[in-house]
């Protein structure tokens, strides 16, 4: 069964490169929201947790996602604090 799960985490995966590069290129936060970049990384985190408590290989893919949605944060919290002191435009 952990083929499923490895593939609805590729899916869910699948799409963070995306969304960074976004807000790298444009370097405008406007329209994402910290709430939802939270809860989903408490749930990647949440997975890691469980997969600590019966490991196999896809608490990598866990690893791989939570590291990307904290990347996103991360930029996001940055462009959002140039924004209100007027760094960027």
């Amino acid at each position: 069964m952990d083929i499923f799960e490895a593939i609805m985490m590729i899916c869910f995966g699948a799409s963070w490169p995306a969304s960074i590069h976004k807000t790298v290129k444009v370097k405008n936060p406007a329209g994402k929201s910290m709430i939802f970049l939270w809860l989903v990384e408490i749930g990647y985190i949440s997975g890691i947790i469980y997969k600590l408590h019966r490991p196999d290989w896809v608490i990598a893919l866990y690893c791989l996602n939570a590291l990307m949605v904290a990347t996103d944060l991360f930029l996001v919290n940055k462009y959002r604090r140039m924004r209100e002191r007027g760094e960027l435009k």
